[in-house]
């Protein structure tokens, strides 16, 4: 690749410089030709060294999304919530639309979105679109994100929508959810429709006046039967899978 030199060439530290380069040139380079061809999948791909954390018990790697098909059915589930209900696909739709969308509470990027989130989905559920958050993290590795400190994060951000858990992270591979957050929108008949993001804030507050892409994107789809052309990918740290 261009501009990085053999790995055999280099001192171990230096080695890893050059993978971390390749790794970001790698993934931002596929996450462009993704957009250029219209895919509506996340790409969390942060603007950091190849999505490195430092600060983490674990490196947060950029995640890539696995393509999505607008259209496919949403996945049928029944979690455990923060406020001690369980809920099916059932309970949380709304009658003229969904939104799922996958969060957890230690990630940076979750944090710098949530209460914007949190105003938008007070706004969509008044409009009879259904929301419900699922965090699919693996807790053991992360304690951050544990069942209990779930609780913690809901009640600090008060949270209008069930917080579910999903322990065993079937619901997330079935939605191939990958990052934090990572948006699914569905229309009344439960058909994906929208896999953007909440709007253009990332871990820095969006411009004042900057659209507000999932309440619009949403809205299209419940009044006007509208799939959104223009769906920007969701950036966020990856889903923290448990060891196979």
């Amino acid at each position: 690749m261009e501009g990085i030199a053999p790995l055999g060439t280099l001192d171990p530290q230096h080695a890893i410089t050059q993978l971390v380069k390749a790794l970001a040139h790698a993934a931002r380079a596929f996450a462009f030709v993704r957009h250029r061809n219209g895919s509506s999948a996340s790409a969390c791909l942060p603007k950091r060294r190849a999505g490195i954390f430092l600060g983490y018990k674990e490196a947060d790697m950029a995640a890539t999304a696995t393509p999505v098909v607008l259209d496919m059915p949403a996945a049928e589930f029944r979690l455990p919530a923060t406020d001690g209900k369980t809920y099916a696909l059932d309970d949380v739709a709304g009658e003229k639309g969904t939104v799922v969308v996958f969060i957890c509470n230690h990630c940076p990027y979750v944090k710098a979105v949530i209460d914007r989130m949190v105003a938008d989905a007070r706004v969509l559920m008044s409009e009879g679109i259904g929301f419900a958050a699922i965090c699919s993290n693996d807790a053991a590795s992360y304690p951050d994100d544990s069942f209990e400190n779930m609780k913690r994060f809901a009640k600090a951000h008060d949270f209008p929508f069930p917080y579910l858990h999903d322990e065993t992270q079937t619901v997330a591979r079935a939605y191939r959810a990958v990052c934090t957050p990572d948006f699914f929108g569905y229309n009344a008949d439960r058909k994906l429709k929208y896999r953007g993001r909440l709007d253009e804030g990332r871990i820095t507050p969006p411009r004042e006046g900057a659209s507000r892409e999932l309440i619009e994107a949403m809205r299209a789809i419940a009044t006007k039967g509208v799939t959104p052309a223009d769906q920007k990918p969701s950036i966020g740290c990856s889903i923290k899978w448990k060891d196979a």
